[in-house]
């Protein structure tokens, strides 16, 4: 839910109280009373902020971490743009190094975020409104102040050039200066616990800087892609650019928020380079040979095979399998049929591709067995459904018993499962029975369509030719039954705009979700997104209700409330059969060389690569 990367144990939320989190001083209790602001130091959408108002540091970091060394990292693909407000181009590894937001999260809490740029936050009772006040000393790289109006321009920016951004900031209304140093948002509707929150996430930008001219005097236009270095607020700086290939960034020394204990232990790299990479055998082979430092491995069967080289048996390179990350994050990977396309308008058909998909066979031959089936989209969390719904939860779908399949009540969801050639020969011909339900009939060795006679005929588009190997045996099962089902690899920049105007038949699409679904659920599968190109309803859902359970979810007064919905909206995702599940290893694994170090215990959902490690090479 935050920009960048999405972030078990819970508590009951409590209507209103659930952001009255952070701890506030008796002088600002004082105020409370005169009506006058309540200032806090943070805010927690679910429970208590779990850090007091005077910590020194995050507990998972090393404060004593040596700034130096380089880390050398790669990438796949290329990038065009280093524009992070717009949604056209590839934008550039490590951006993000750049901006500060308003608000931090911690790693250590499922949705505990403290105050970055701003030094204090406050909000009304029935949360129609969230103000920030900035940091005096926040400062751009140029030295020049953080001001509101900065805050403003970055947010209009977003919401004016950024699909994703747009939707998922519609409830704000307006964002206005309040004071010498504050910045108000309002919103559209009241009660949204969420709001407040999600406000402090997005990167603020120096309106002073792209309302100005370049070094040739050219007028800089935030509505465009660049390839010009710009500045942030953040703690590094990009000290080199190599159009289409590579990035390096700088540690600020003059970074003025490095001593601030949110950042404490953190940002220990003197520098952070990308090398991109057009085949990720080719990548691999640079990591082996010590050219790149860290490898995120999302290969099963590379991480089974391949990492028996010398370095990996001399322990000059460590690998890793953590599940921290995914403890708070549910997972839905999968082959995302476009339903803008005729062809896959039918559920039927949806369900007919679930069934020639042939997970097992894949996860013994390619996997190794290291890979599980998805079955939720919200996979591996308290927030999955299971078995058949009752209590609230059958409550809520009985509302919406006319607007969602019969089955919801009567079957759980199971994937179909193979293991021997029986089993895949029974799931082929149910396939063909449901298509044949749908209007297609095996003629010969072709699935045609009974009214047109056309042949069944669609693209699998994906982002890399690495992706092939696992997708190639689900194009043999369905050439099997007579489907003309192809792959076709592109480049990142044109994948990237494919997606973003919808212009693909079926992709390898997947979604993270949070412990606390919010806003997000509309720009995922609700109506209001299924033609926002940009949005991030890949499969081109508009369903009435996926759309009630969104705002039920949204609006649900405690946390009993927000899972019983949440369950039930995964239900009717899967009974739709919106997508094809295919699978997740639930470990995020790593390798990296020993120059490199991190603290012996990482935080509770997540690893903090790169903020929280550092360099062993005193001498680079």
């Amino acid at each position: 839910m935050a920009f960048g990367q999405w972030k078990t144990g819970f508590v009951t939320l409590v209507a209103a109280a659930v952001l009255a989190a952070g701890q506030v001083s008796a002088q600002d209790a004082a105020k409370t009373q005169t009506g006058e602001p309540q200032w806090r130091y943070g805010m927690a959408v679910i429970g208590d902020l779990k850090l007091p108002q005077d910590f020194k540091q995050l507990p998972y970091v090393n404060p004593d971490a040596p700034k130096t060394g380089e880390l050398r990292l790669a990438d796949e693909g290329t990038f065009d743009n280093l524009n992070p407000v717009i949604d056209r181009g590839a934008l550039g590894a490590g951006t993000g190094t750049l901006f500060d937001t308003l608000m931090k999260r911690s790693e250590d809490e499922v949705f505990g975020t403290y105050g970055l740029l701003a030094e204090a936050v406050s909000y009304p009772d029935d949360m129609s409104s969230v103000t920030f006040r900035l940091r005096a000393e926040a400062k751009w790289a140029d030295g020049e102040p953080v001001t509101p109006e900065d805050v403003i321009f970055s947010m209009q920016s977003f919401k004016e050039y950024s699909a994703f951004y747009s939707g998922y900031y519609r409830h704000v209304t307006t964002v206005e200066k309040t004071g010498e140093r504050e910045v108000t948002f309002r919103f559209d509707e009241k009660n949204n616990k969420e709001l407040p929150s999600i406000v402090g996430d997005f990167p603020i930008l120096p309106k002073h800087w792209w309302e100005g001219k370049d070094a040739s005097g050219k007028q800089r236009d935030i509505s465009k892609t660049t390839l010009e270095a710009p500045i942030g607020s953040g703690p590094y700086k990009i000290a080199s650019i190599q159009p289409g290939s590579g990035i390096r960034y700088e540690l600020r020394d003059d970074y003025w928020g490095k001593a601030l204990p949110i950042n404490l232990g953190q940002y220990n790299f003197r520098n952070i380079s990308y090398t991109y990479f057009a085949d990720a055998d080719v990548e691999f082979e640079a990591f082996r040979a010590g050219t790149i430092d860290y490898r995120s491995e999302n290969s099963s069967s590379r991480w089974a095979t391949r990492y028996d080289f010398a370095a990996v048996k001399d322990g000059k390179i460590t690998r890793e399998a953590l599940t921290n990350p995914f403890k708070a994050t549910g997972v839905m990977q999968a082959f995302v049929p476009n339903m803008r396309r005729d062809v896959f308008k039918d559920a039927r058909v949806r369900e007919a591709l679930n069934y020639v998909y042939d997970f097992e066979d894949l996860n013994k031959t390619l996997a190794f067995g290291g890979l599980k089936r998805v079955d939720s989209f919200f996979w591996g969390t308290e927030l999955a459904s299971s078995g058949l719904p009752q209590g609230k939860e059958l409550e809520i779908l009985n509302e919406l018993k006319d607007k969602v399949p019969a089955r919801v009540f009567t079957e759980p969801y199971t994937n179909p499962v193979n293991g021997d050639p029986e089993k895949v020969r029974d799931h082929l011909r149910t396939a063909i029975g449901l298509f044949k339900q749908a209007g297609w009939e095996l003629k010969g060795n072709q699935m045609v369509n009974t009214k047109t006679g056309k042949p069944m005929s669609f693209e699998i588009l994906l982002s890399s030719q690495s992706q092939e190997r696992t997708v190639a045996p689900f194009v043999a099962s369905l050439k099997k039954i007579g489907i003309d089902a192809r792959m076709r690899s592109v480049d990142s920049s044109q994948y990237v705009n494919r997606v973003r105007s919808f212009d693909y038949d079926m992709i390898y699409g997947v979604w993270a979700q949070t412990m606390n679904p919010g806003n997000e659920q509309t720009e995922y599968w609700g109506s209001a997104s299924v033609d926002r190109q940009g949005s991030r309803n890949y499969a081109g859902i508009a369903d009435p209700a996926v759309d009630a359970l969104i705002k039920k979810i949204i609006t649900a007064p405690t946390r009993e409330d927000q899972i019983a919905v949440v369950h039930a909206l995964d239900r009717v995702l899967l009974a739709n059969h919106f997508v094809v599940p295919m699978f997740y290893s639930g470990e995020t694994r790593i390798a990296y060389w020993n120059r490199l170090a991190h603290p012996a215990t990482l935080p509770e959902y997540g690893i903090s690569f790169p903020e929280i490690w550092w360099s062993k090479d005193a001498a680079k």
